[in-house]
């Protein structure tokens, strides 16, 4: 007889819920975002549990690792396509482990992509440069509009990214408080893109452009970096089904 657990991950600990063929609920338990009391308490139904569902949450790596670590056979849920089964729900459940193990055993679970483990980390270090090039957007255009309200000059972004040459200070600094906030701003500006630049270097060391991805480079405004990005965040092109499945 086949099993069927659900996983309703939180910040500090995970509801367990097992149901079998029949919707019988097997087993019930709040249990510690500890590796190995999760794994022990899985240990008595292994052999029969055909399948782990977790929904895919902000902090799902570690668990999903884990349990793919030790031969489990995990799903990742979709938790935005999973709404319009919410009917399915029973009224007494305290959590939604028995309605993602429910969803697995019906075939009808919405699943995720489990990005492999390996490329993960550079995947996530690009995106933690597109999240340090919003910052350095926003402090730009902060600046750029300190200088226009009380210079009526409009400063290009590149010039004010320059390192060598300070196009800022000149333009501030017949008054001390305007000075500054121009300096505050630069500063910021300059650090966000040495971290900015460590990252790419970074990256460029450690991953090629894969053969179906370089002609992204032919497109007008799309780099190494970018193409990288791309390549990354896509994975297994197969996984998506039709071209608007991509674009979107």
């Amino acid at each position: 007889m086949g099993l069927y657990a659900g996983i309703d991950l939180h910040s500090t600990s995970s509801n367990l819920g097992i149901i079998d063929e029949n919707d019988n609920r097997i087993f019930k338990k709040k249990v510690p975002n500890d590796p190995q009391r999760i794994l022990e308490t899985l240990d008595p139904y292994r052999k029969e549990i055909s399948g782990i569902v977790v929904e895919s949450t902000y902090n799902w790596y570690w668990l999903v690792d884990l349990l793919m670590d030790n031969d489990y056979r995990v799903h990742l849920a979709n938790p935005s396509a999973m709404k319009r089964y919410e009917g399915l729900k029973h009224v007494d459940d305290t959590h939604d482990s028995f309605w993602l193990a429910h969803l697995l055993r019906l075939g009808i679970l919405p699943k995720g992509y489990i990005y492999p483990k390996g490329d993960r980390p550079v995947r996530d270090l690009l995106r933690k440069r597109g999240h340090l090039v919003r910052i350095r957007t926003s402090l730009l255009l902060s600046l750029q509009g300190i200088i226009e309200r009380n210079c009526g000059v409009r400063v290009k972004t590149n010039h004010i990214r320059m390192i060598r040459e300070n196009h800022v200070e000149p333009l501030l600094n017949s008054q001390e408080d305007l000075l500054l906030s121009g300096k505050v701003s630069k500063d910021a500006i300059d650090f966000m893109t040495g971290k900015i630049l460590e990252i790419e270097r970074a990256v460029l060391n450690r991953v090629k452009l894969r053969e179906p991805f370089i002609y992204l480079k032919t497109i007008c405004g799309i780099g190494k970096i970018l193409s990288l990005t791309i390549m990354l965040e896509t994975g297994r092109i197969e996984r998506f089904k039709k071209v608007g499945s991509y674009v979107s």
